[in-house]
């Protein structure tokens, strides 16, 4: 009973999982009420296919009288009905129920191509916007490759899920209902030998069904698994060059593969094993009819013409039963992509709009910038905290500098700010607003971040400089980049704010991509800016440069910067010194020297390495 009932469940769930992917189809539904239409005269006309052999056999060539209906119709054409004529006839119409047939097959085809590609689209794009909007804290547990293929791939499970549910069984089964009826009609005992086998059939369907999906969910893993490294290496090119390591990422690569080939050999053999077991089935149904009518037709209790349509509709049932297991078998494989893709939809969003949360007036209208840390905890996974009781404050219009070792909670203490991640004890408030009651989009639009890594993205340098206000205007386009020293460079590309950067920007210097994000954020114009050691990386002239376009920036805005050059520290209003996710020190860089703690030690270890000025 207990096991019946989790069954029922577990159906239940999967018919709601089905749903949900069709109501994608359900938008569509004009063009795909014109397809099941065309569907039902392609059902009728598979019904009339054996009837000009029938005519040919019975009538042009055999004893049998042709029937009233049709003597009828040929008079009123002008034909006579000779047997040459019938003939004449049989031919012709064989012609024009295939020519028909293939007009209305291509058409359908054409139909569902556009219908489910669109539908296949409208998934990936909810897709891709949900994993937009899940934190990083999710991007940061899974890897690239896999949500790629989720897109890319998986969401192709609403094709077939709506092909399966919707289109090729009403096709299937109105084939199966007009045939069944005229063949009752020819005989009613060789069609129920026909359908005898329909059990024996719907029993393999539920044995295969969860080893489907089962071997389904394995190769999807498996090539989930190749793309994720695939884009991992490819991504690391520099770094795979420099250390020579393409021969020991080729053993990697054929590793990986060989699991994929295995998991596709594995669901290969039991999608063969399915459909040679069905075929079995089928053939044993045939074998019984092809002998009870032989039977029939030596004792003349049947013509040849009528036996040889009934093999033509045995031929047209076997097809259509053929298809509906075989849409089983695809709706079982399909189930494990619409798991996957019904995974990301699902998922919980940890960063989200509260019920009531508000929109922030524009900084335009209402500068402001007032950023306070109340007590703020934080810790990635449970028992592991990386801010411990964090008590800041910015007032509007400050810098403050963020200093420490690597890993100490610089990065994810900023991180809060945009609400990339939200706090587990304590509050972040902007202008006195818990950011957690503020629309995230809201919030972001009047928050700029430069990262140490600028990402830049395979478009125009006018579109990645707008990236973060789309309706700015050339000359605003112009003016952000003239501010932040990168309008020189850009006018000697090839196209000038034309040119259309390679990935991550990979034509330009970290000097010009570094101008780059600097004028994207001088362009969107908010009130917060983050800056996340955004000098670290470049020489001397390109840091002059860049800092030079940060001076212009940080004017007037508040400003959280994690540093590590002194020549960006000196310039804060004031430096907070982070230590194993707490702040141990916070003053001006003159202060925090005349107290001799931990920040005038970094200062004094610095002061005595060579090169770059560097304190971590």
């Amino acid at each position: 009973m207990a096991a019946a009932l989790c069954g029922n469940t577990r159906d239940r769930a999967s018919i709601r999982k089905y749903a949900r992917v069709v109501a994608y189809a359900v938008v569509q539904w004009p063009a795909l009420g014109a397809i099941l239409i065309l569907s039902l005269i392609l059902s009728a006309l598979a019904a009339l296919q054996p009837w000009p052999l029938k005519m040919l056999v019975d009538y042009g060539f055999g004893d049998v009288q042709p029937a009233d209906s049709l003597i009828t119709c040929l008079s009123a054409l002008g034909v006579d009905p000779t047997r040459a004529n019938l003939v004449v006839v049989a031919a012709l119409a064989g012609i024009a129920l295939f020519a028909v047939n293939a007009a209305l097959d291509s058409a359908v085809t054409w139909a569902w191509s556009a219908v489910g590609q669109r539908i296949v689209y409208d998934l990936a794009g909810d897709l891709f916007l949900q994993l937009q909007r899940l934190s990083l804290l999710f991007h940061a547990r899974r890897n690239v490759g896999d949500s790629i293929t989720r897109i890319t791939t998986d969401a192709w499970c609403v094709y077939t899920v709506t092909d399966g549910v919707l289109i090729s069984p009403a096709r299937h089964l109105c084939v199966l209902a007009f045939v069944s009826a005229i063949a009752w009609q020819l005989d009613a005992s060789l069609t129920v030998l026909m359908i005898a086998v329909a059990p024996l059939l719907a029993g393999s369907a539920l044995y295969f069904g969860e080893r489907l999906k089962g071997f389904e969910r394995q190769k999807r893993s498996a090539e989930a698994a190749v793309a994720s490294f695939l884009h991992q290496v490819i991504g690391a090119m520099p770094l795979v060059q420099a250390f020579a390591t393409g021969a020991r990422n080729r053993q990697l690569f054929s590793g990986l593969a060989d699991n994929a080939v295995q998991a596709n050999r594995s669901a290969a053999l039991v999608t063969d094993a399915y459909g040679a077991v069905n075929g079995i089935f089928v053939t044993i149904g045939i074998v019984l009819v092809l002998y009870v009518g032989g039977q029939r037709v030596l004792a003349h209790e049947l013509s040849v013409g009528s036996l040889l349509a009934f093999i033509a509709y045995l031929r047209a049932l076997e097809t259509a039963s053929r298809g509906l297991l075989t849409t089983y078998g695809k709706l079982r494989a399909a189930a494990a992509s619409m798991d996957r893709v019904l995974e990301v939809l699902d998922a919980t969003e940890a960063v989200r709009d509260a019920p009531a949360a508000r929109s922030l007036p524009e900084a335009l209208a209402n500068p402001g910038g007032h950023l306070v840390f109340d007590h703020v905890t934080f810790a990635y996974e449970s028992g592991r905290r990386v801010l411990n009781d964090i008590v800041l404050e910015l007032t509007p219009g400050e810098m403050l500098a963020l200093v420490g070792a690597t890993g100490v909670g610089k990065s994810t203490l900023a991180s809060l700010v945009p609400r990339f991640f939200d706090p587990d004890g304590g509050r972040v408030l902007l202008d006195g607003t818990d950011l957690r009651n503020v629309r995230l989009t809201s919030l972001r639009s009047q928050v700029a971040v430069v990262l140490q890594e600028p990402f830049l993205l395979p478009l125009t340098v006018a579109e990645n400089i707008a990236y973060g206000r789309a309706s700015a205007t050339r000359d605003e386009i112009i003016g952000a980049a003239v501010a932040a020293n990168a309008h020189e460079f850009i006018r000697r590309l090839p196209n000038g704010y034309g040119t259309v950067l390679g990935e991550q920007g990979a034509t330009l210097s970290g000097g010009e991509r570094q101008r780059l994000a600097i004028a994207r954020a001088l362009l969107k114009n908010a009130r917060v800016l983050i800056l996340d050691e955004p000098t670290s990386a470049l020489d001397t002239h390109s840091e002059h440069l860049v800092v030079e376009a940060l001076e212009r920036l940080t004017s007037g805005r508040t400003t959280l910067i994690i540093a590590h050059r002194l020549s960006t520290v000196r310039r804060a209003n004031r430096i907070a010194v982070m230590h194993d996710g707490s702040i141990v020190e916070i003053g001006s860089h003159a202060d925090l020297l005349g107290a001799g703690g931990r920040y005038a030690r970094l200062y004094a270890l610095q002061a005595l390495r060579p090169g770059p000025e560097l304190l971590s």
